[in-house]
């Protein structure tokens, strides 16, 4: 709907149920929200479960960064449920988005590229990640440059990386 929000009753007319079948599927409208984000998280965790890991973790870390942001472009209505601060509890699927970021990072590390511990990386990238996706999708007539999100992930990685610009290989040169 225009305010992003949604009834359901609208919901249960377009399924074509009754409403006591919502209630007895999903209890609330929170569960039907919660529902959705689960499905939400699953799209985007398969996904990210199925990326092959390279010989370069840091060009792994770049390809992580932008298939978030293309997740979040193709699902913008899912996306912002996924990772909205109203959620009474974090999904356990977004600790699960976090520990593969982390692994990957952790291969950074191993390679000599992180100039600080993974874990505080992998919160770093996530927080940064996050909000340059929402900024796209609840707010595309303000951030309407398509190179924003590179340039973001460029600088943080540069702050973060060590010849960030370049490839592990490179490093190790």
């Amino acid at each position: 709907s225009p305010d992003r929000d949604f009834a359901t009753r609208a919901v249960v007319d377009a399924v074509g149920v009754g409403a006591p079948v919502l209630y007895r599927l999903f209890g609330d409208k929170n569960g039907l929200l919660s529902a959705v984000v689960d499905y939400g998280f699953d799209r985007y965790l398969s996904m990210k479960r199925a990326a092959e890991p390279s010989a370069d973790p840091v060009t792994d870390l770049r390809n992580g960064w932008d298939s978030h942001v293309a997740f979040a472009l193709a699902h913008p209505a899912v996306y912002r449920l996924m990772f909205s601060p109203s959620l009474a509890e974090v999904p356990s699927a977004a600790k699960e988005a976090l520990r593969l970021l982390r692994e990957t990072l952790e291969r950074c590390a191993e390679a000599g590229l992180l100039t600080i511990a993974p874990d505080i990386a992998a919160q770093t990238i996530m927080s940064a990640n996050v909000g340059v996706a929402l900024s796209l999708v609840t707010q595309p007539e303000t951030y309407r440059d398509p190179g924003m999100s590179r340039r973001v992930r460029d600088a943080l990685f540069s702050s973060l990386l060590v010849n960030a610009l370049g490839s592990a290989e490179d490093a190790s040169v």
